[in-house]
């Protein structure tokens, strides 16, 4: 039993010189492990500025070329509302026929269906410059009639004033924008955009099928790229190519860079 109990005695002090070991190499790991998470920390803190910095200069570069080259605003114009004019014509009209009037104007007849837009009538966007717009609603009738025009009317088209010009030139002009902007912004777009299709708007003559395709292409990009900058959700709408990019590239856009 002696020689057992010293042999037990022997094993426990091994263990115990074992365990200080261990011990120590624990500490030495710990603060090792503290060293790696002080530096991780400090990477980070300049990763973050970093961060910040190219933010900063692609923001800087986005309202350069917003403000230099393809300036975008919202353009009024001087229709009055139904309901207004109406009114003043027939003085014993009631209010529930005004009310009906002024929600007749926001409500636009678009693609089969009947959409409300609150901007009908009352602004359109421009790009590049007041005489190329869109119209805010998303109604591209014009640029339909127009093409099925052109298909029964030989020789040139004289009408510089035709909607349907300015149309095409905002839609391209919106497409070199929008792959501008994926390249400054590092993002990748999720329908590709190249030349042909923005040469495609200011070329040939686009039948119904193939425009309403490429807008909804142009359409899904600028949604992307506002969803990537943290676009405040309320403000955008599928069918507002350039509100949607006007939105975009504000100044007032907090994350525009990100």
């Amino acid at each position: 039993d002696t020689e057992g109990l010293l042999r037990i005695k022997e094993e426990n002090q091994k263990h115990y010189r074992r365990a200080q070991r261990h011990q120590e190499k624990k500490e030495k790991i710990q603060r090792h492990n503290r060293r790696l998470g002080e530096l991780v920390e400090k990477k980070t803190h300049e990763l973050k500025i970093q961060y910040e910095h190219l933010a900063n200069l692609r923001r800087t570069h986005i309202l350069e070329l917003t403000s230099v080259i393809f300036p975008i605003e919202e353009v009024k114009t001087s229709m009055r509302d139904p309901a207004d004019v109406s009114s003043e014509s027939d003085n014993a009209m009631t209010s529930s026929t005004v009310s009906k009037l002024a929600e007749a104007r926001r409500t636009t007849y678009l693609s089969g269906r009947w959409v409300c837009d609150d901007h009908n009538g009352d602004t359109s966007i421009s790009i590049t410059g007041p005489w190329i717009t869109l119209p805010n609603n998303g109604d591209y009738s014009a640029y339909y009639s127009w093409v099925e025009e052109k298909k029964t009317t030989q020789g040139p088209d004289m009408e510089h004033n035709n909607p349907a010009h300015t149309i095409s030139a905002a839609l391209c002009y919106a497409t070199q924008l929008v792959n501008t902007l994926s390249l400054i912004l590092d993002v990748n777009l999720p329908k590709k955009l190249c030349n042909r299709q923005v040469n495609e708007f200011c070329g040939e003559n686009l039948s119904r099928h193939r425009f309403t395709r490429a807008v909804k292409k142009l359409n899904a990009n600028i949604l992307h790229l506002c969803f990537s900058q943290h676009v405040n959700l309320d403000l955008l709408h599928p069918l507002h190519t350039l509100r949607n990019l006007m939105y975009l590239v504000s100044p007032d856009t907090e994350n525009l860079g990100r």
